[in-house]
């Protein structure tokens, strides 16, 4: 059964930095803040359209550091949210935060209300892109805070952003790797965004920042989503949630409402052209088997792939076979993937 979240949003609450990149309110499309009558509201919708597949529903609290907000709006939320967990309802309850602001407190705390994963915010592993976004944490932070959400028990959840004021693709594969080392469960990729009224639109304005574009942006998740999948961590997550808000007030950067698509995408294509180069094709017709579930992966959006193969001198014919994973692609028995 798929996992789904029932996403309560408390934006912008419990920062205690304002970091260069951040406006959770036009993100999130979302500014008030929610209690618990909200929190009772949203779960039981979502009780009422899920049906049985409650079961396997965690309640999150995105959108701010929730373990650094007031203490007793905190427990507002949780003891909300508690009850339908308790009843097994629910699987559990999910939350993101600050990795400094975890603690063995907050962690008991979080344990006796239910609480089942823990995301941290950690952005990068490289201190000096840290320092220039104003994160007002260190790499060390979220190596520590993930030891200890390891030790008591919570299931682990890293977030990287890609293309940081400050920071490259060597920098990025640097922290991808550093938070591989920390055996998170799940990934979350952000490729930065501009959003107005950040101090982020206020250097790419000034030409001091230079953000990635879809075509910069693409090559260099691609190589991450693959990396992290390799060692079976779970990408649970790729690029920014589509919203009116964010469509209306970004000004530059990188967003694609199918971001995943085109990262997925490009790998089959990289997949591709080592299969034909490993059989020694360079023309003609040839018949590619893949997964029916990476059909559009295989084609491209829009052919995309089809035509860079067809510009090689290969005319593509796709068949179909289940056995094949995703990203697995065969040539009359011979495999890659």
């Amino acid at each position: 059964m798929k996992h789904s979240n029932i996403a309560i949003f408390v934006p912008h609450n419990g920062c205690p930095h304002q970091c260069s990149f951040c406006n959770q309110k036009e993100i999130t499309g979302q500014s008030f803040q929610p209690h618990r009558e909200d929190v009772i509201e949203a779960i039981e919708t979502a009780r009422r359209s899920l049906g049985e597949k409650t079961k396997n529903a965690e309640i999150a609290f995105f959108g701010g550091s929730f373990t650094a907000i007031d203490r007793e709006y905190m427990l507002e939320l949780l003891c909300a949210a508690s009850p339908f967990v308790r009843t097994g309802e629910f699987y559990g309850i999910r939350l993101s935060t600050r990795p400094d602001s975890i603690n063995e407190e907050i962690l008991a705390i979080l344990k006796e209300h239910d609480v089942t994963a823990i995301e941290l915010g950690a952005q990068s592993m490289d201190d000096e892109v840290l320092k220039l976004n104003k994160r007002g944490h260190t790499a060390e932070d979220v190596v520590k805070a993930s030891k200890l959400i390891h030790q008591y028990g919570f299931s682990l959840g890293l977030q990287m952003m890609t293309g940081l004021y400050g920071s490259n693709d060597k920098t990025d594969t640097e922290t991808a790797e550093k938070l591989a080392a920390l055996t998170p469960d799940t990934m979350r990729i952000y490729p930065t965004v501009v959003m107005k009224g950040t101090e982020l639109f206020d250097l790419y304005q000034s030409g001091k920042y230079y953000p990635h574009t879809l075509e910069t942006a693409v090559p260099l998740c691609a190589k991450l989503l693959r990396f992290f999948e390799e060692r079976n961590i779970n990408v649970i997550r790729l690029g920014l949630h589509d919203s009116d808000s964010l469509r209306e007030n970004m000004a530059a950067g990188v967003f694609h409402p199918a971001f995943r698509e085109l990262c997925e995408s490009k790998i089959m294509y990289e997949n591709t052209l080592q299969l034909l180069s490993d059989n020694h094709i360079s023309s003609g017709k040839v018949e590619f088997t893949v997964n029916p579930k990476s059909v559009s992966r295989f084609i491209g959006q829009k052919k995309n792939n089809v035509r860079l193969l067809a510009e090689r001198g290969i005319n593509v014919v796709v068949k179909q076979d289940e056995s094949l994973n995703l990203y697995e692609i065969r040539i009359q028995d011979q495999k890659f993937g």
